[in-house]
């Protein structure tokens, strides 16, 4: 029994047109992620002007829950929901602003919020 030779051709054809389609569409994300983050940076030129971009609920959303969790129980930074019983508002601020330790980043207040 003979077999068709033009069945290979056909499946490197599929894939390659498949290829080209999932290449395609990697290309438009990756320009959609390129504009936001110069739209981003945008933002934090206005942030440095003076310009309030995000709400307090908004930043810690942003820069803390991944750590902190979104109920402040803690996971891979420390429990949060009792620390004003732990330590006065100007040391969270000096905290928050400067870092501590290895894993908390400073420099996440660009200006003096209260």
């Amino acid at each position: 029994m003979k077999r068709n030779a033009v069945i290979p051709y056909a499946i490197i054809a599929i894939v390659g047109i498949v290829l080209v389609i999932v290449i395609s569409v990697a290309v438009v994300n990756q320009r959609d992620v390129i504009q936001k983050k110069a739209e981003g940076s945008e933002v934090k030129d206005q942030a440095q002007e003076g310009e309030v971009t995000q709400t307090p609920e908004e930043m810690f959303a942003s820069n803390c829950a991944s750590c902190h969790v979104d109920n402040l129980s803690g996971n891979f930074g420390p429990p949060l929901n009792k620390i004003g019983s732990q330590l006065s508002k100007e040391e969270i601020h000096v905290i928050i602003k400067n870092g501590k330790g290895d894993h908390m980043p400073g420099g996440l207040l660009k200006r003096k919020q209260k």
